[in-house]
C-alpha cells in the first residue's frame, strides 16, 4: 500500500489501526449477497470474484480480483444498502481488510487520507472504464486473450463457468473459443 499509493508513515500507521489482516480459504466468502459489510479489503495475495445469482440461480461474475485489488461492496457501503454481490475467494488469499467507515471519517480531518482516497477512486474508475470498454469494443476471443494475460493460469485455477460468465459468453462459446485458438 506504501509503495502503491505513496503514502507517508502517519498515513500508514492510521491506515493500520483501521486494517486487520486475515487469511482466507479457497470458497470462503468476504461479503454475502444480501448482507450489509463496513469493511473493503486490499488483496495482497490470491484470486477473488464478486457475483451475483439471480433468482434462476444462475451466477454472473462481475468482476475478478487478483493482487493489489480493492474488493468489497462499496456501492453497499456508500449507500447504507445490503450487498448485491458475494465476493468469494478462488484460492486461498490474504487480505487487509479495512474498516470503510472509519476510513472516511479520517479522510474528512486528514488531507493526505483524502488525497488518496481520491487516487484509489481515480484507480478504480479507470479500471472500471476500461473494462466497459473491452466488453463493448472487443469479442468474446480478444476479451478472453485479455484474461489470459492478466491471470495466465486462470483455465487451471477456476471452473470453465466462471471463466464463461465474467466474459459474458456460455461455457459452450468458451469451450469453442478454446478449441479455435489451439488451432
Amino acid at each position: 500500500m506504501r509503495s502503491k499509493f505513496h503514502v507517508s508513515r502517519e498515513a500508514f500507521e492510521i491506515l493500520k489501526s483501521l486494517s486487520s489482516f486475515k487469511k482466507i480459504k479457497q470458497g470462503e466468502i468476504f461479503v454475502e449477497q444480501g448482507s450489509k459489510s463496513n469493511n473493503i479489503a486490499f488483496l495482497s495475495s490470491g484470486l477473488m470474484r464478486a457475483y451475483l445469482v439471480l433468482e434462476s440461480g444462475k451466477e454472473i461474475t462481475k468482476n475478478l480480483f487478483t493482487n493489489f485489488s480493492f474488493v468489497g461492496p462499496f456501492s453497499s457501503i456508500l449507500k447504507n444498502e445490503v450487498s448485491l454481490l458475494t465476493h468469494e475467494a478462488l484460492t486461498d488469499s490474504v487480505l487487509y481488510v479495512i474498516n470503510f467507515k472509519g476510513f472516511i471519517e479520517h479522510t474528512k480531518t486528514n488531507i493526505e487520507l483524502s488525497n488518496l482516497y481520491n487516487r484509489i477512486l481515480e484507480h478504480v474508475f479507470i479500471l472500471y472504464e476500461k473494462k466497459y470498454l473491452n466488453h463493448m469494443s472487443l469479442n468474446a476471443t480478444e476479451r478472453y486473450e485479455i484474461l489470459k494475460r492478466q491471470i495466465p493460469n486462470i483455465d487451471h485455477t477456476i471452473p470453465q463457468y466462471q471463466i464463461a460468465s465474467y466474459l459474458n459468453i456460455t461455457a459452450v462459446q468458451l469451450s469453442r473459443i478454446k478449441k479455435d485458438l489451439q488451432h
